[in-house]
């Protein structure tokens, strides 16, 4: 009887310890309307999910939208909890500062340099204390023109610089999404175009934008490990 028993749990922890390596790794996309966008037929996490398919690697990842329209950095630190560490994620992804930088011309609001730092921080704290691997990316374009005279880059570069230098400093992956779009348009937008080459309005992405968005952010996801 025994021998049957000891037979039985032995079994028994083979089959929980192929549950265990057969896992997906859930990856939630934390971030504004981009993002809320990003889940939609032919947004940027739906053509990740045809890149991972593409490698035969599907059984392993699971992606999770979790954006919200005009969020701005306060606004993912207020629905952390409930959008983000409640669905036990293995990764996140985070994809915010458009809003954060736009917004001051745009509508008065925004965030300033140092709230902008302060509250990612905390965020990023937060999910690393529930053991959850994070990765960050740098905020893309407002306006498409490559010479630099879109009328919110310096500020965009000195928002991005920080999550360059703080992701440095913290060891964590970044996805330099400023410095793809800066390099594609240098090399594609000839007649110094404010939009229409990555984006549809100076910050949402076209079919060009999301698929460059995707590209990016998977070459990053599929080396951690």
């Amino acid at each position: 009887m025994k021998k049957w028993i000891s037979l039985l749990l032995f079994f028994t922890s083979i089959l929980l310890m192929s549950f265990a390596f057969n896992k997906k790794k859930k990856v939630v996309f934390f971030g504004d309307s981009i993002t809320q966008m990003g889940v939609d037929k032919g947004g940027y996490i739906r053509l990740m999910e045809d890149l991972i398919q593409s490698e035969n690697l599907s059984n392993e990842f699971e992606l999770v939208g979790a954006g919200i329209g005009g969020n701005k950095v306060t606004d993912l630190f207020m629905r952390l909890e409930k959008d983000v560490l409640s669905q036990q994620p293995d990764m996140v992804v985070i994809y915010v500062g458009i809003n954060d930088v736009w917004h001051k011309r745009l509508s008065g609001t925004g965030t300033d340099y140092a709230k902008f730092a302060s509250f990612y921080d905390v965020i990023v704290k937060k999910l690393q204390a529930a053991k959850i691997k994070v990765i960050v990316c740098t905020p893309s374009v407002i306006g498409e023109r490559k010479d630099h005279s879109n009328e919110q880059d310096g500020e965009l570069n000195l928002y991005s610089n920080w999550i360059r230098e703080y992701a440095k400093s913290n060891q964590l992956p970044c996805v330099d999404l400023r410095n793809e779009f800066q390099q594609y348009l240098i090399a594609n937008n000839p007649s110094n175009e404010e939009k229409g080459l990555l984006t549809t309005d100076r910050v949402h992405l076209n079919s060009k934008g999301n698929l460059l968005v995707a590209q990016t952010i998977w070459k990053a996801l599929k080396q951690i490990k």
